[in-house]
């Protein structure tokens, strides 16, 4: 039977599944704001370290404007540059104050970006900060009706609390000088490369625990069926099964549900809500981390007698002396985790707990045939692409991407993710990728080494090996899209749906089984004892 910590650890997941990689934006395309010639440059965000009285303090991030020249992209390039406030703080008229190359510091308001743009570079301002009266960024354009739009300084948004700490600064006599540069994503960050080798890695090694029990499972009903056991009777009247088989109706219906989790989500996006998230996570991956650790620790001769004996635990039924042993360890983990969280290394044990809680989900979910795993990946690669760009037409933002990166709960994004640190990215931050995009293509892959074992496939001839590389390729895809779009979230399964499902569809095709792949979903084993029948009889013929 399946355990109910392993049902909730279940639930949690198909509840919570978010399907998409992100590395972070930095580039901000545009095709709605006004743009023309001299007002086209790309929304930008820009570093701005700060330094008091010579020494380095603060670093803040602005947006660059539509206007202007482009920035720097090299720190070293970029000058340090002394800060001046504008008189009046609007810059809508001629400064009072001389200005012979400083950074001019003005207060957003009362007449256009490019207005006060033209009067600080008139005035002899090197660049200018215009501090928002909102917290957050807001992209600077030019009006429609503007003609003189051709200018020469740059032009960066700052949010209201950096703007007024730097003004706060200068009233009280510091000097303040700043840098302004907009650095560059690199091509490639080794990031992607472990978060693609632990995807992969994650579905290879669940692949084959699902395909080794499956075998031994399907050894055991050999064996009882030769031997035509009571205890084979007992099992098939009982139903009992130590995993979960998805049915092509609840494939449809995880679209829906999904979809309306996902709303949810996006409407009750608060630290309060994340933190719920965070306990069913903790809940899910205590049940995983156990599952994992109790498997692994079975395969040594030490912990195989505490592995085979059982003690009976009130709500949970028998569980093993070794369950007993690690689950408080698993408790504390993910108890220390979730208290700890927010601290620099937290996404190395998020990490821990994603991995085991995927593995053992597709331990435990099992998809019988390629018919329903076309109807499940199809679905979930339609919900993809509406929620991660087409939502955009309806919310005004992508639903997925907010929902993911937490941008309304004051937090740093839902724990539903793996995700590791850009450690070569002046930008900082991380590249992440959803438990669905590799549950989902990791039930079909699971599905493929299972078949290819039950029907004593080897590597080569078997389904698995090409299964396997075509999701590799898949999420490799992914992540050049990714770099190609600066950044910007990818719905994942746009392009490891096609890769996967395809290649398994066109390789059972080419071979004569995809009749069998799509109904039965394993192999015919004939009866041992028709087989025994008819190597007596042939006996029997012989000796006539």
């Amino acid at each position: 039977m399946v355990s109910l910590g392993a049902t909730c650890a279940v639930c949690c997941v198909f509840m919570m599944l978010a399907t998409f990689t992100l590395a972070g934006d930095i580039v901000h395309p545009d095709n709605i704001a006004p743009k023309r010639p001299g007002c086209d440059n790309n929304f930008v965000l820009v570093k701005v370290p700060t330094w008091i009285d010579g020494v380095e303090s603060c670093e803040y991030v602005g947006v660059g404007a539509r206007f202007g020249p482009t920035l720097e992209s090299k720190e070293k390039r970029a000058n340090h540059t002394r800060v001046a406030i504008a008189d009046p703080p609007n810059c809508c008229t001629k400064p009072k104050n001389k200005l012979t190359g400083e950074v001019i510091l003005v207060h957003r308001g009362q007449c256009s970006f490019t207005t006060k743009a033209n009067i600080a570079e008139e005035a002899g301002a090197s660049a200018i900060l215009i501090i928002n009266y909102r917290t957050e960024l807001f992209k600077m354009v030019c009006e429609a009706n503007e003609t003189d739009i051709i200018i020469g300084i740059p032009a960066v948004m700052l949010p209201q609390d950096a703007g007024e700490n730097l003004e706060n600064h200068i009233l009280n006599k510091s000097v303040v000088s700043v840098q302004l540069y907009s650095p560059l994503r690199p091509l490639v960050d080794v990031a992607e490369v472990f978060l693609w080798l632990m995807a992969v890695g994650t579905i290879f090694c669940a692949s084959y625990w699902s395909a080794w029990t499956a075998r031994e499972a399907a050894i055991e009903q050999e064996r009882l069926v030769k031997d035509a056991s009571d205890e084979y009777v007992n099992m098939e009247n009982a139903g009992s099964s130590a995993y979960v088989e998805i049915s092509t109706a609840a494939a449809i219906s995880f679209v829906v549900i999904a979809s309306c989790f996902l709303v949810m989500l996006y409407k009750l996006m608060a630290s309060w809500f994340v933190e719920v998230l965070v306990v069913l996570f903790c809940i899910g991956g205590v049940e995983g981390l156990q599952t994992c650790l109790v498997a692994l620790l079975s395969c040594f001769r030490w912990f195989q007698d505490a592995g085979q004996t059982f003690v009976k635990v009130p709500f949970f039924g028998a569980v093993s002396y070794l369950t007993v042993a690690v689950t408080p360890f698993c408790i504390v983990f993910a108890v220390l985790w979730g208290v700890y969280r927010r601290v620099s290394f937290a996404w190395i044990g998020q990490d821990i707990l994603g991995i085991t809680l995927i593995i053992t989900v597709l331990q435990i979910v099992r998809i019988p045939n390629l018919k329903v795993g076309t109807v499940l990946l199809s679905c979930a690669f339609l919900y993809d692409i509406f929620w991660v760009f087409v939502s955009k037409w309806w919310f005004h933002e992508s639903v997925m991407i907010v929902v993911a990166r937490g941008d309304r709960s004051g937090e740093d994004g839902i724990p539903m993710l793996l995700k590791i640190p850009r450690l070569f990215d002046p930008w900082g931050g991380y590249s992440i990728i959803g438990f669905g995009d590799i549950i989902l293509p990791g039930l079909l892959v699971a599905f493929s080494l299972r078949y290819d074992w039950l029907a004593k496939k080897n590597i080569r001839d078997g389904y698995f090996l090409w299964a396997m590389t075509a999701y590799g390729l898949g999420l490799l895809i992914t992540y050049v899209a990714l770099n190609l779009m600066d950044g910007r979230g990818q719905p994942a399964l746009l392009y490891i749906v096609p890769s996967t499902l395809g290649t398994f569809l066109s390789l059972g095709k080419k071979r004569g089984e995809l009749k069998i792949l799509w109904t039965r979903g394993e192999p015919k084993i004939p009866c041992p004892h028709i087989q025994e029948d008819q190597s007596t009889n042939q006996n029997r013929d012989g000796l006539r």
